[in-house]
């Protein structure tokens, strides 16, 4: 089985409902809002699986948010708040390692989103104000 076909299998059994699907790119998007998941790319990158969600767009004045994300993913268990390209956004990205991914690990990675957004998402939310 491909490693592609594995990933969305687990996501299936979790019960995250793909709502698109790229399959020359091996990547999906799945959401489940009552989780914090939204529009979370699941990117298959041999040798690696990388995972994806847009939290937010960057403020005008964004130091005092660039110091307490740092705070923040010391807290982390999985992944880490990040700025894309352009430092425009603030997304949250976990990777995995393809080779011996397991339900358990993808479960622990996604979950990790969920409790960082209840854990900070109301104060990350006074920064776009």
């Amino acid at each position: 089985m491909k490693k592609f076909d594995l990933v969305k299998q687990y996501l299936l059994e979790l019960g995250f409902p793909v709502v698109e699907e790229d399959t020359a790119e091996e990547l999906v998007v799945i959401d489940d809002e009552e989780k914090g998941v939204k529009n979370m790319v699941i990117d298959c990158e041999e040798p690696i699986l990388v995972i994806e969600q847009v939290i937010m767009k960057t403020p005008d004045d964004p130091k005092d948010l660039f110091k307490r994300l740092l705070q923040m993913n010391r807290e982390l268990v999985h992944g880490a708040f990040v700025l894309d390209d352009t430092a425009e956004m603030i997304i949250f990205r976990d990777t995995l390692q393809l080779e011996n991914l397991d339900l358990n690990e993808l479960e622990a990675s996604i979950q990790a989103l969920s409790m960082a957004l209840s854990e900070n998402g109301s104060e990350l939310l006074n920064y776009v104000k």
